[in-house]
């Protein structure tokens, strides 16, 4: 008995065409920066809407856009030391009120609705012993001083 597979190989090549769009949509579009907060010395969290999928994505946003960054925003801010942390948040469903214990509120706001669910994408910090490195969901990444990215393993 011979079965004809035509139907499932079209749904099949459609269903996949689709999932393509969608990440070339999700991936394509341009970062919004809805805020910049400066927490304390050195340390700087930024809310972001359509911040990059993948952490080649993430890293190589961060390296073209440090310099706007800095004279946009004047981040990263170090410490005396030229420490820094920047934190990425995703900015979701905007400010709101304190609530829940684990939300993130911003003191330089005056206003009650002034926190964010914890929703970190992407950090890069900074240091005189460390170098620069950036945390994401999937790990520790470095930069070697030939401007190689590699992935940090601890033991």
């Amino acid at each position: 008995m011979k079965v004809n597979n035509k139907p499932f190989r079209w749904i099949l090549l459609i269903f996949a065409a689709a999932l393509l769009c969608l990440f070339l949509w999700l991936s394509l579009r341009p970062v919004k920066i809805i805020a910049v907060h400066n927490r304390s010395s050195g340390f700087s969290d930024v809310l972001v809407n359509h911040f990059p999928l993948t952490v080649n994505g993430k890293i190589a946003w961060w390296q073209e856009n440090k310099e706007m960054l800095k004279s946009r925003y004047g981040i990263p801010a170090p410490t005396f030391a030229k420490d820094y942390n920047i934190t990425f948040w995703l900015f979701g469903d905007g400010y709101m009120e304190r609530e829940k214990y684990d939300r993130l509120c911003f003191s330089d706001m005056k206003t009650k609705k002034n926190c964010i669910e914890k929703n970190k994408t992407f950090t890069v910090d900074y240091s005189k012993n460390t170098g620069l490195f950036f945390t994401t969901h999937a790990g520790y990444y470095r930069i070697k001083d030939n401007g190689e990215i590699v992935k940090k393993h601890f033991n």
